[in-house]
């Protein structure tokens, strides 16, 4: 098991190791993880119209989403707003934020057509499936684990040519706290939901370490565990996603931790412009250190939880 996650991890590792000086190659790079990612949630939805009693399977699917994202929210929030009452927010220099959404609804948009790609999937797999036959899906599964290795190769390289010195995010002492707090409450969430979803403990910690970031969670999971567990993963990230753009703007003010905290590692990239709208210039450099963080943990918990016997 330790080897899958060692092969698995290596093209995260050499992405890492690739220093990218060329804007042009930077934002080509972007793109090419954009696309593999549309393309691994579209064969993954291909996967799902492969599960034997496909409509049962659609409604356990929803369930187990349910249950994860309830459990997993109330220890977050729960986690962040004991936080949020013994830190106080500093101001720091803004970073420039690229390409960034410009309002909630840009932001939900981008969210919900992640939602279509596997939809469409889906129907394309129940369309296809009587006449191509089970090839089909064993085929989808195949390619889907060859763009998993070039994509966790690319956001290795993103991660690396991100911008954020070692030093920036060591001392930014709140998004340090936070991300550790969402991390921690996470996977005692996961914990505590594994037995509901008839997991084993180490199949439970890495469906909740995913941190928000759905397109990876349900492309790792799904490799390891199957389209369904991978759709679950997929749901309960976004989920939590679309939660964060409704607290945001209702609790920022008095409880900065939580409403920038809850968004895990997309604070970094899709719900930081809202945070900046409704939280100020100040609170930038502490969604950008707290998102990375979560990034950067992500894909090796989630391998490494998988890799362990239960």
């Amino acid at each position: 098991m330790l080897s899958g996650l060692l092969i698995v991890l290596l093209p995260l590792v050499l992405g890492y190791l690739v220093r990218v000086r060329s804007t042009p190659l930077l934002r080509l790079i972007n793109q090419a993880v954009n696309g593999s990612v549309y393309l691994i949630l579209l064969l993954m939805g291909i996967s799902l119209a492969g599960l034997e009693n496909f409509s049962s399977q659609l409604s356990r699917l929803g369930s187990n989403a349910l249950v994860l994202f309830s459990i997993t929210t109330l220890f977050n929030l729960a986690a962040l707003w004991w936080l949020s009452r013994r830190l106080t927010l500093q101001a720091g220099n803004s970073p420039v934020v690229k390409n960034a959404p410009i309002s909630k609804l840009a932001a939900m948009r981008g969210s919900l057509l992640l939602v279509v790609v596997v939809a469409g999937g889906t129907m394309a797999g129940l369309l296809a499936g009587p006449s191509v036959g089970d090839g089909l899906f064993s085929t989808a599964d195949a390619l889907a684990e060859g763009v998993l290795y070039v994509l966790l190769a690319l956001i290795g390289c993103q991660l690396r040519n991100s911008g954020m010195p070692l030093r920036q995010i060591l001392l930014n002492r709140m998004g340090l706290a936070m991300a550790v707090t969402l991390a921690l409450s996470s996977l005692l969430a996961g914990i505590i939901a594994a037995p509901l979803l008839s997991l084993s403990w180490n199949e439970g910690l890495a469906m909740a370490a995913g941190f928000g970031w759905y397109s990876l969670s349900a492309i790792l999971i799904g490799d390891q565990l199957g389209p369904l567990m991978g759709g679950v993963a997929f749901f309960n990230d976004l989920f939590r996603e679309l939660l964060a753009f409704i607290l945001i703007p209702l609790v920022i003010h008095r409880h900065t931790a939580l409403a920038i905290g809850y968004g895990g590692a997309t604070s970094m990239d899709v719900t930081l412009p809202v945070i900046q709208q409704h939280g100020g210039v100040a609170c930038v450099p502490i969604a950008v250190v707290s998102g990375f963080l979560l990034s950067l943990l992500s894909p090796p918990l989630i391998l490494f939880f998988l890799s362990l016997s239960p």
